[in-house]
Order: C-alpha cells, then structure tokens, then sequence
C-alpha cells in the first residue's frame, strides 16, 4: 500500500511540475522595422526612427535622434515618394523635442483619412523629413528612405576621372533599394560654388564614346559636389517611352558616366568614368 502511495504521489508531481512549464509563455516579439535618420545640411543631426506594430493595429513611430539642442522643436513628416524626387506629405509626426531628441506619434491613418496598417507603413513608398524648425520647414536636418525605398545594402562605386577641367574628380555610387531601383549618387571633388554640372549614362564605354544618353541624372551641384538621382527607367526617346531598370541591370550595364561643365558647353567634359561591365577594363 505504502508503494502505490508512493507512486502516485511521483505522478502527482510530475503531473504538477509538467503543468507548470506548459504555464510558461515566453511573451509574443513585438513587429519593429528601425531605419537610419542621415545628417543633413551640416546639422550634426542623426538617428533612428522606429517602426512598432500596436495590439489594436495602430503603428507606433518613435525617434532617437542625436545633436539635437534643447529649447529646439522640429516639425517632422512621412512623404510620398523617395527623398531624392521629393514628395508632397503623407503623414504629420509628432515634432521631435530638442531636448531629449525623441518623438512618439501613433498611426492609423494618412492625412487625408486613408486608414493604413503597420504592414503597409513598412512597405509604404515613402521617405521621412526631420526639419530644422516651423518657420523653417525648408531645412532640412535628418531625412531617411523608409518601406521600398529602404536601401537594402548592396552597392556599387565606380570612379570618375579628371576630364578636361583640371582637378575635378571622385566617385559614382550605385545602391539597391527594396523595390529593385536604384539610388545613385555622384560625388565630385574640385567643383565650384555657382556652377551646375549635367551628368548622364551614356552607352558603350569611355573607350568608344560618343555614346546615346540612356539615363539623365539630376545636375552636380557645384558648392557641394553632390548629386542624388533616383533611377527606376531609361530616359524617353523620340522613338519609345523610357523602360524599366534595375539596380541589377545598372551594375552589369555596358555604359560609362559623363559629368558636363555645363548646360552650355556639354563638349567640355568635368569628370567621366566607365560602369558595370566597362568597369573591370579601367
């Protein structure tokens, strides 16, 4: 008898100890998706925003920014679009505290009443603006690519030689976004306050020029030496529409850069340099 107290009481036990690891949940991940807010303007301003999705469906929007001063508000907004063709406002956020460089906004809507979910945000074509103040909206002081747009990483640089005028330079970089376009930007040392330089992809090789412009970037400006040029199709022709293109076609291209001195005088090249496939014959 003492023996089948015994076991049932180990049963019992076991039994008890078994309900209690089943009682033990580890608590659900919340959804997030963090994307890199990037300085602007020499703000000294940057970060990160994040993306949380709400039991109730609603998505949180907080931001971590750093270089922030206190006593400062800055208005911010998700846009249309990617942040190099720009794009009228999607949403208003809560404008980030100075102070503490924080923000919290919670979304269920755009602004025009359109409900929108946690997953359409993070696949949203759209960028984010971060502004200097209200009354200067037109500064901007921390801007990220978010949902399509989102960089995913990959990349490619190729280098722009000096041309006809003396001491121009620097670099092509071409980076994938999610939705299969591609965010190129050029930077050029040697360039000059005043001055706009017209930049195209031309095809053939540097080699074999002229070649037929395909795809026109936006102008180099010349106090910064900068120029950021989203490509998603080729330029119209007077025959056909211009066509799809993607990073993985632009990188495996057979075509070469040329950065003009001006609208004026396309003849008389700044900087030029041979892409995808005609890279590896430099």
């Amino acid at each position: 008898m003492k023996k089948l107290v015994l076991t049932l009481a180990m049963i019992a036990g076991l039994t008890s100890c078994n309900n209690d690891d089943d009682s033990i949940i580890d608590p659900p991940v919340a959804d997030t998706k963090e994307y890199t807010l990037s300085e602007k303007n020499d703000s000294g301003v940057s970060g990160t925003v994040t993306f949380t999705k709400n039991d109730d469906g609603s998505t949180t929007v907080a931001f971590e920014l750093e270089g922030t001063e206190d006593g400062n508000m800055h208005p911010a907004h998700i846009h249309f679009g990617n942040a190099a063709d720009g794009g009228e406002i999607a949403i208003p956020l809560e404008a980030v505290d100075g102070e503490t460089g924080t923000s919290t906004t919670e979304i269920t809507e755009l602004e025009d009443g359109t409900e929108i979910t946690y997953e359409e945000l993070i696949d949203f074509d759209g960028y984010i603006n971060v502004h200097l103040s209200a009354d200067e909206l037109e500064t901007i002081v921390a801007q990220t690519d978010i949902g399509e747009n989102a960089l995913t990483g990959e990349s490619e640089s190729y280098d722009l030689a000096e041309a006809d005028i003396a001491g121009v330079s620097g670099t092509a970089t071409f980076e994938e976004r999610e939705n299969g376009e591609t965010l190129v930007t050029i930077m050029l040392e040697g360039t000059e306050e005043g001055n706009t330089h017209p930049a195209h992809i031309h095809a053939g090789s540097v080699e074999d020029a002229p070649g037929a412009i395909i795809i026109t970037f936006n102008p180099v400006n010349g106090s910064t030496g900068i120029s950021v040029t989203n490509i998603a199709v080729t330029d119209d022709s007077e025959e056909e529409e211009g066509e799809a293109i993607t990073y993985e076609d632009l990188i495996d291209f057979d075509g070469y850069i040329n950065v003009h001195e001006s609208e004026d005088n396309l003849e008389t090249l700044a900087a030029q340099g041979n892409i995808g496939t005609n890279a590896t014959e430099d």
